[in-house]
This record gives C-alpha cells, structure tokens and sequence, in this order.
C-alpha cells in the first residue's frame, strides 16, 4: 500500500490519513483507488463501526484533487484524467452514501477534493485552523465533487455566491452554510456571511453572471460596498466561461438527485478539458505562477449561450456513463 493513505483499525474505529503533507495532501489518483478499496472492504468488516478521514501536517485536510498531474498527463496524451474523475467522483457518491459513520476532521485548508471526499461524510468536525474554500473558477473549473449538490442546497444564495466567487472561509461560515456539522474553535465566532447574507441574497439571485456584476455595480450601502467590490474585483480574475457554466451546474443541480449531480459533473469535466480554461488555469495559478491566465473568451461579453450549453451536451447514453451504476 502507497504511503500516500496510511489506514489503521483500533477497536471499532478505521482511520484514513492522508498523507501527502508537502502537496497539502493533494488526492493523487492512487489516493483515490485506495480509498474506494479501504471503504469497500470496512463496509464488510463487522468490527468496523466507523470510519475517520483525517490530513497529515496540521497544514491542510486536503486541497484538493492533484491537478498539477492532471494537466501534465493531459499534456503529454494520457487518458488518466478521464479515469481519474470517474473514479474521484464515484469515491465521493460512496461517501455520501456510506452505510456506516464516516467522520471527516476537516483541519486546516479544505478546498476541492477535500471537500468532495467529507461533505458526504456523517460528522464534518471543522475548527480554529479550518480555512474551506471551492476556489476551482479561479482556475478554469467549476465546483465539481459533488458542488453542484451541496453547494446549491446551501441557504439561499450562498452557495452560488461560493461557487462563483470561490472565497476562503471559516469555522464559523462553514457551520451557518451548512458545511460542517461541529465546530471545536475555543472561542465561538459569529458567521462573516451572517451580516453579508440580505447582498448575497440580493445580488447573487440575478439569472446571469452579466446581472451579477451590474448587480453589485449598483451596490450603494455603506455596510456593502467594500464586499461588493472585493467581489467584482475577484469575479474579474475568473474564468469568463466558467462563471456562466457554474451558474448554470448550480441552477440544474438544485433539482438533480445526488446520482445525477455527479452524472452531470462527469460530462461537464471533460468538456473542460476539451475547451482549454482549465489547462490555462492551472498553468497560471499553479505551474508558471504569474497569475495571468488568458481565458476564452476573455470576458463575459464573449460567453454565448451555445458555448455554455455545449457543456451540458450529453457525451453518453444514460445506459453507457461511466457513472451508470451509482443509484
């Protein structure tokens, strides 16, 4: 077994480590494959009652999925990419319908994968050290692990606002979003999000991106203008496309069963590496570092409708998804 994931059974507890602490436990597609055998096998083991995901170096949970990988066998012609999101996001729907407890220690960044592999989990402990995040637009994505169920059946607007905007936050705003479940911080915090929620509700609840930002363009109280405009300025540095396609995943995804949401999420991935946002993204953000992506289209004013509905376009038949037989 790769020392990636270290696992023990104590008494009637299994707990996974992951252990990659330099990459900030970044899921790499043995990770992954690991994982969905440990779960396999405990969820037939009788002395097993309950299941513990926790992240090695005190730094992180997990963040995220290994992309820098991703994009270097994509670059180089490998259909690892494919395997692997089918795998990463059939691991995630088994969480989420695991029939034993599943208890995520979510210390640290969790961002991505991590969250794809602990918001299905029974118990979400967060704390002090926990900074969560779906930053994936920033680097031409969309929430994917299962975002578009989870994020969409957040309190009113707040989940398009965390998909869309993809910004860090606490214990305290993981809690009120309905993120997490328990929160061990010492001294109890009061939600960031609580006195932002009536602009997010506001401004979030447009039917476009384009509405969004004149939206909050139009923002003139004095308790909101700061937000909305560290909001516009980081809705700039995102992914034209993706922004339109996230807010299309979130709008489908509220009305999807779980199974679903993840079926989609599998077609709208390859579509990613098919149009290029992606790859750029992940060359600007994480590989070169100058944080200059050249999105395409580079504004919203480029984004058709028909670019976006190219996404949801089905690539299989329902009979032939590569995720057919998650109920």
């Amino acid at each position: 077994m790769s020392t990636e994931l270290l696992s023990e059974v104590r008494g009637h507890v299994a707990t996974v480590t992951l252990n990659r602490p330099a990459a900030l436990n970044a899921l790499s597609f043995g990770m992954l494959q690991e994982l969905t055998r440990l779960l396999d096998a405990w969820g037939r083991d009788e002395r097993v009652r309950t299941i513990v995901l926790r992240g090695a170096g005190g730094r992180a949970f997990c963040a995220g999925g290994d992309v820098r990988a991703l994009r270097e066998g994509f670059m180089a012609g490998s259909p690892l990419h494919h395997e692997y999101f089918a795998v990463e996001y059939a691991l995630d729907y088994r969480i989420h319908t695991y029939p034993k407890a599943i208890v995520a220690l979510l210390d640290g960044i969790v961002m991505g994968g991590g969250m794809g592999i602990s918001q299905g989990a029974a118990l979400r402990i967060v704390g002090p050290r926990t900074r969560m995040a779906m930053p994936e637009t920033a680097i031409g994505l969309f929430p994917d692990v299962g975002g578009s169920y989870f994020l969409s059946r957040a309190p009113g607007r707040l989940g398009v606002y965390l998909g869309l905007v993809g910004p860090t936050i606490g214990a305290a705003d993981a809690i009120y979003c309905g993120l997490a479940d328990l929160d061990v911080s010492d001294t109890p915090a009061t939600p960031e999000l609580e006195a932002l929620r009536p602009a997010i509700d506001l401004h979030f609840a447009q039917e476009s991106v384009e509405a969004i930002v004149a939206s909050l363009e139009s923002e003139r109280r004095p308790e909101y203008r700061e937000w909305a405009a560290a909001t516009l300025a980081a809705l700039a540095k995102r992914s034209p496309t993706m922004l339109a396609v996230t807010l299309e995943q979130l709008t489908r995804g509220a009305t999807l069963a779980l199974a679903d949401c993840f079926r989609m999420e599998l077609n709208l991935i390859h579509a990613c590496f098919d149009q290029g946002d992606f790859m750029e993204g992940i060359r600007a953000v994480l590989v070169e570092k100058d944080n200059r992506p050249r999105w395409s289209p580079a504004s919203l004013a480029g984004v058709t409708r028909e670019a976006v509905d190219r996404f949801f376009a089905p690539r299989w038949t329902p009979a032939r998804h590569p995720l057919a037989t998650i109920a």
